[in-house]
Formats: C-alpha cells, sequence, structure tokens
C-alpha cells in the first residue's frame, strides 16, 4: 500500500493511503499507486491503480486554490457523496459509482472515468465541437435530477447546507463581485438574497462543463460538493453562462455555442415539473449577469478570458443586465449576440 507514482515532493497524506488501505478497494497483493489528478482546485484527487483496479480518492480542501483567499467547510465533502449516492440510486448513468466513504475524514472514492470512454466536456467545447445534442442531454438530465430531489421528503433536510453555499458560491461569486461593482452592488446583492431563499431541489452548484464527463451513455456529473437545496436556476445560469464566456475563447465557433445555448435552455425548461416554466426562466435570465459578470471580477474568474478587451466586452454586457434586467433567457442571448455583432464590426 505504501507505492506511489507520485514523486517524492508529491505523495498523497498518509491519511489518503490509510483510507485506502481500510476500504478494502485494493485487490489482495497488489501495490497500490497513487496519481495526484490535475485540476483541483477545491479538492485534494488521486487516481489510484492497483492490478487491474483503478478509483479515485476525492478530499476537500479547506483553502482552496485560487489567488484570491477563498476558504469554505470541509464537510461539504460529505455532501457530494451523498449527492453521488442519491442521484444514483435513481439515474446511475448520470454519476461515477461511491465506492467507500470516510465522512470523519472528508474523502470518499469512486469509479474512475477512463479517457478511452469519458471526454471532457470542456476540452471539447474548447476546440469548437459543439454538439447541439449533447447540449440538450446535459439540459434534460439535469432538470430531471432537479424534478426528482423536488419530490423527494427527505432532500431538504439532508441537504440543508445554506452556510456551506453561501460561503462557496453566494460569497466568491455574487457578493465578492458586488464589493468590485458599488454601483451594482444592490442588484448583485438581492440576486444572492433570492437565490438563498428559493428553496426548491437540490443544487449540485458547480455545473459547468469542467465538471461534465461525455460517456457512452450520456453526461455524467461530477464535483457536486456545493450541493444544497435551494434554487435550481442556480444551475441552470451557472451552465447557460459558460456558453456565453465560450464565445470569446473561441470566437469560430459563436453561432454554435449560441445554438448550444438555446437548446440547454429549452431542453431543462422542457423538464421542469415543479413550479410554472416562466418563473425559473426568469430567475434564471436575471441571475445569469450577476454570475456572468462573476466570472470577470469575483473571486474565481474564469482561467480562459486574460485580455482586457474580452473582460471589458463581458462587463459591458452583464453590467446593463443588471441595471435593466431581462425577463427570458432569449433576452439574454440576444443582448450578447448584439454585443459580439458589434464589437466584430468595430474590429
Amino acid at each position: 500500500m505504501e507505492g506511489t507514482a507520485a514523486s517524492a515532493t508529491d505523495r498523497p497524506d498518509p491519511a489518503i493511503v490509510d483510507f485506502v488501505a481500510r476500504s478494502h478497494l485494493v485487490p489482495r497483493d497488489n501495490e497500490a499507486r497513487f496519481e495526484r489528478l490535475p485540476g483541483g482546485v477545491s479538492s485534494d484527487i488521486w487516481l489510484v491503480r492497483a492490478g487491474s483496479a483503478a478509483f479515485c480518492v476525492k478530499r476537500a480542501l479547506s483553502r482552496l486554490r485560487v489567488a484570491a483567499d477563498w476558504r469554505a467547510p470541509v464537510e461539504r465533502n460529505t455532501k457530494e457523496a451523498a449527492w453521488i449516492k442519491a442521484v444514483g440510486a435513481f439515474m446511475p448513468a448520470a454519476v461515477p459509482t461511491l465506492l467507500a466513504e470516510d465522512a470523519g475524514a472528508g474523502m470518499f472514492a469512486m469509479d474512475y472515468l477512463p479517457p478511452q470512454s469519458f471526454t471532457g466536456w470542456k476540452g471539447q467545447l474548447q476546440h469548437g465541437q459543439v454538439s447541439l445534442a449533447t447540449a440538450a442531454d446535459v439540459g434534460r438530465r439535469l432538470a430531471r435530477i432537479h424534478g426528482r430531489f423536488a419530490r423527494s421528503v427527505d432532500a431538504p433536510a439532508e441537504f440543508a447546507t445554506d452556510a456551506t453555499f453561501r460561503a462557496i458560491r453566494l460569497e466568491p461569486y455574487l457578493l465578492a463581485t458586488a464589493r468590485t461593482h458599488p454601483d451594482r452592488a444592490a442588484a448583485l446583492r438581492e440576486l444572492a438574497k433570492t437565490t438563498a431563499r428559493t428553496k426548491l431541489t437540490v443544487v449540485h452548484g458547480d455545473v459547468s462543463p469542467k465538471n461534465i464527463m461525455i460517456g457512452p451513455r450520456g453526461p455524467v456529473f461530477i464535483d457536486a460538493e456545493c450541493a444544497w437545496y435551494g434554487d435550481p436556476s442556480f444551475d441552470l445560469a451557472f451552465c447557460l453562462n459558460h456558453l456565453l464566456l465560450k464565445c470569446l475563447w473561441v470566437p469560430r465557433a459563436t453561432a454554435r455555442f449560441l445554438a448550444a445555448f438555446d437548446a440547454l435552455a429549452q431542453s431543462y425548461v422542457d423538464e421542469v415539473d415543479w413550479e410554472p416554466h416562466e418563473l425559473i426562466e426568469r430567475r434564471t435570465a436575471k441571475l445569469l449577469p450577476g454570475l456572468f459578470l462573476a466570472r470577470i471580477d469575483g473571486k474565481s474568474p474564469v482561467e480562459y478570458l486574460t485580455e482586457d478587451a474580452d473582460k471589458d466586452t463581458v462587463r459591458r454586457v452583464a453590467r446593463s443586465l443588471l441595471a435593466d434586467p431581462a425577463h427570458s433567457l432569449a433576452e439574454i442571448r440576444r443582448a450578447w449576440a448584439d454585443e459580439l455583432g458589434h464589437r466584430a464590426a468595430r474590429a
């Protein structure tokens, strides 16, 4: 159990090695090899191989790996495990399988999704591979998960993680951005307040392309450590936000990103059965500009927009929509498409 594929300065914490040993996930007489997986901003994630076995171990960090001082309760790890178990019970194709858990140590083990079978959605989008069918599948599957949790009598108590959600979502995104834009602070604080008090279903909390793997049975959602019983419009807005931002990252695919925005939004709204369609669309349309601006001026800016001109383009549209809110997602899409058209004309 002591062998590792990592370097001497990049070995797993002994607690992780001990967890793997206690979980009996390594076949007898096999040595475990540990490899740190990249991209862990909020957690330590290790790939463990032993003989023919391969699985991942995840442990939440108390201080996230971002430039700003961003801290979060490590207890969120147990809620991610609970979310995986709950979704796996009714939609196993949408999540990795949970293999073992140590709630006290704040870590769990789950299936490894091998790259030969599972492709990161973010990687596809980065290369301009924008499938409208995939976008529709993401929206449809997300809405069905929300719908199932909305009918659960246990979910409100099990996922009552208001303090954690505020610490790792509302504060670093909406409230931190409000401090950067004092003339839009009232609108951003009101968005945070509305989101916090809307209690309808269990929210994943980080539905971004980097946390969606496209596999042989459709989209697989990972990294649900922000799981919270609250407002489903947060998940929808959070994901749609990325499709808009990527128009600046991969300009040649702008038309396809906008079409994917429409496909994901429509497939999601078509599945909503826990509240009137127009209500969740209106909340999403109001929230999206706040998240749009937050990915430039909040505590977790997107890493791929580095040019001032790109950032200012986002600020222009987001600030305008915060001052004069849209009532539909079509209005959001139109405002963004118009801005991109004007930008192209000026170039």
